[in-house]
């Protein structure tokens, strides 16, 4: 193991870390490969359940024909300015398409949850607004690597008094 990779599972942060992280945040980078094999990134505001990140995307997007021909994604959620203050989560896997598209309303109780958290951060509505234009993609992580170097700073300062 390379001391990077000692330093790596240090930063990294527990399950229960991501989780917090994520239902905090709003705002994603979103890559997926297009047709001559060049990445393509974006932003866009997602949803996080605990065990999917949902994205609300534009059903006529670059992203979205990317990810009809090709559903392979990574996403990345970060925060932080200062070097010592960097913490972040990249998920990556396959998307999967849920509901109709373009989203419209029709009831689909898989969708539920999703729609409920994102109109609740996003729009402060309780229903969530559909547009017709937008559909629902889900991000069922197969990898998730993530760093916090805030943990630098705590274990350079050593241990607590009192604690060993």
């Amino acid at each position: 193991m390379t001391a990077t990779q000692r330093r790596g599972r240090r930063i990294m942060m527990s399950a229960a870390e991501i989780d917090v992280f994520l239902a905090g945040h709003r705002t994603c980078r979103v890559a997926t490969v297009s047709p001559d094999g060049r990445p393509h990134a974006g932003a866009l505001w997602f949803a996080w359940d605990g065990t999917s990140l949902w994205l609300y995307s534009l059903v006529r997007s670059r992203r979205w024909a990317d990810l009809r021909r090709d559903p392979r994604i990574a996403v990345v959620v970060d925060d932080g300015e200062d070097y010592g203050e960097l913490r972040g989560v990249e998920l990556s896997g396959s998307v999967d398409f849920v509901g109709e598209a373009p989203r419209t309303g029709v009831p689909h109780p898989e969708l539920d949850t999703p729609e409920r958290l994102f109109s609740e951060r996003n729009f402060g509505l309780p229903a969530m607004p559909h547009d017709g234009r937008h559909a629902w993609l889900r991000l069922t992580p197969e990898r998730v690597v993530s760093w916090d170097f805030t943990k630098m700073a705590a274990a350079a300062a050593g241990p607590e008094p009192g604690r060993s």
